[in-house]
């Protein structure tokens, strides 16, 4: 996993690079430049040209940096420096000075040639500081810079893509849209986030001389981008002396009449998830089409009517029993009595839950009952579940996802699951681990029963809930990558993302 660090971190690692570890800031800006122009040299053609615009702050000294070893390789580079250069750094006024032996001098924006296919535009003006919306001349080049890009010439921003917010990923207006950003020493959280990490185009982390250990200075709680190695390491390849009842059985609360789908999807997705049994408790009408759906599927009926209340908790507690994990909500019908039946099932089970769909919904009124749950919880929300949950508007909730997330889980003691673009997934230490599989194809009814399912199944083969949580959600999104690559986004379906996990598990030999 690589670490993603707040701007505030990121200053603390800086110093104590410098402080603790030895490293002198003028070193660390010249790796950054050199690390910098080595990008700009593969983005660029034959032929290209080279414009560098800088900032007066230590980001446009990556940049002048960068404009000398960018001249030294034999290429044509042109600086443009922005804003007034008796507020230039130390180090940048340094490296500006270093250039003029290479006959490299700044020139005005307007005399810059305009950058075509071939080209590439090194963006330098802002670093990870930037708190309020770029204005006057910075605002300016960020128009020239995506007028270059809108005419062929590739991008390459230093740490982050200029007028971008480094610790939430929020765009200012405007904000340059690169195409590579190298990003020095660590990730930073808005590089991760979307829709930062659109904006960042493909993102690299240039190693310029800062320990691992100078993000311990600034403490706080960290925010992980999850890589495929990590994913792949959690799940153990089977054993030969197993069996069916080595991998859990999971209950799947689900379905109600017209929705037996969801039932279907969330055991196709547990199943499939590697999980030894699947039993669904759902009520007896909607029973049969579900075993219909899923022949490996064992059926316990809830002879109860109507929406699910406390009459249903004695049959649920009777269906839990010798269960490895409960899957409660997809497609379930809802009722006044639906949110006391999930807190009394919750306060005598002690199985590992996932909850998800209705069940989350019908939450929203006292979610308090979930410190009562005698074993611990998973939340699987998308964004308008979330924010019913919390009592935000869902532009507030979009705005704020990371922020949300940890707060609620830390605040009730759970993991949470906040789906979307860049999945998160919030534990009760603060941890946010965030995911980067997945596409627009997924947007599609039943895909989050699937991803219940499966998580369903990670917990039943004895991973912890953080664990199965980030690993399954990643392994979710890898299918549906899979499948839309082979199948294209537009018609992908639920049922799809079932037959790619396999396609997961076969990558990666499980």
């Amino acid at each position: 996993m690589r670490r993603a660090l707040t701007a505030a971190r990121m200053r603390a690692a800086d110093q104590a690079a410098e402080s603790r570890y030895g490293m002198p800031s003028p070193l660390l800006m010249e790796n950054a430049g050199r690390a910098l122009a080595e990008a700009a040299r593969e983005q660029g053609g034959a032929n290209g040209r080279y414009v560098v615009v800088c900032g007066p702050g230590n980001n446009g000294g990556d940049g002048l940096v960068a404009a000398r070893f960018l001249h030294a390789s034999g290429v044509l580079v042109r600086v443009v420096l922005v804003g007034d250069r008796a507020r230039l750094t130390s180090e940048a006024r340094r490296n500006l000075l270093a250039l003029e032996p290479y006959g490299v001098r700044p020139r005005p924006l307007e005399s810059v040639p305009e950058p075509g296919p071939g080209d590439v535009v090194v963006d330098c003006l802002f670093g990870t500081g930037l708190t309020r919306a770029p204005a006057g001349e910075f605002a300016e080049a960020i128009i020239h810079m995506a007028r270059w890009r809108e005419a062929g010439a590739r991008v390459v921003a230093a740490d982050v893509p200029s007028g971008l917010h480094s610790d939430t990923g929020e765009p200012f207006i405007p904000c340059v849209e690169a195409d590579v950003t190298v990003s020095f020493g660590f990730l930073k959280q808005g590089q991760v986030l979307e829709p930062g990490a659109s904006l960042c185009g493909e993102l690299r982390c240039a190693d310029i001389g800062i320990p691992p250990q100078a993000a311990e200075a600034h403490p706080g709680a960290d925010v992980l981008l999850v890589e495929e190695a990590d994913a792949r390491a959690a799940l153990h390849p089977r054993r030969s002396d197993t069996h069916k009842g080595t991998y859990g059985h999971v209950l799947v609360v689900s379905g109600s009449r017209g929705k037996s789908g969801a039932a279907a999807l969330v055991a196709m997705g547990a199943l499939r998830g590697g999980a030894g049994l699947v039993t669904v408790a759902t009520r007896s009408e909607v029973l049969e089409a579900v075993l219909g759906h899923t022949p490996e599927v064992m059926g316990w009926p809830l002879e109860a009517r109507g929406p699910l209340g406390l009459a249903d908790l004695e049959p649920l507690l009777a269906a839990a029993e010798q269960k490895d994990v409960l899957v409660v909500g997809p497609g379930i019908p809802r009722g006044d009595e639906t949110a006391a039946l999930l807190g009394e099932l919750f306060s005598r089970v002690e199985v590992p839950t996932v909850l998800d769909a209705d069940a989350i919904n019908a939450l929203a009124s006292d979610p308090g009952v979930l410190r009562r749950a005698k074993g611990p919880l998973i939340l699987t929300p998308h964004p308008g579940e979330m924010a019913r949950l919390t009592g935000l508007s869902s532009k507030e909730l979009q705005r704020r996802r990371l922020e949300v997330a940890r707060d609620f889980a830390t605040r009730y003691g759970v993991t949470l699951v906040l789906k979307g673009a860049r999945t998160l997934t919030a534990v009760p230490d603060g941890t946010v681990y965030v995911n980067p599989t997945g596409n627009p194809g997924m947007a599609t009814g039943g895909s989050g029963d699937v991803l219940s399912g499966v998580l369903g199944a990670l917990l039943g083969q004895g991973l912890k809930p953080a664990e199965a949580a980030w690993v399954g959600v990643y392994a979710h999104g890898l299918a549906g990558d899979l499948m839309a690559a082979s199948r294209g986004r537009m018609g992908l379906v639920a049922t799809d993302l079932v037959q790619g996990l396999c396609s997961v598990w076969t990558r990666w030999n499980r």
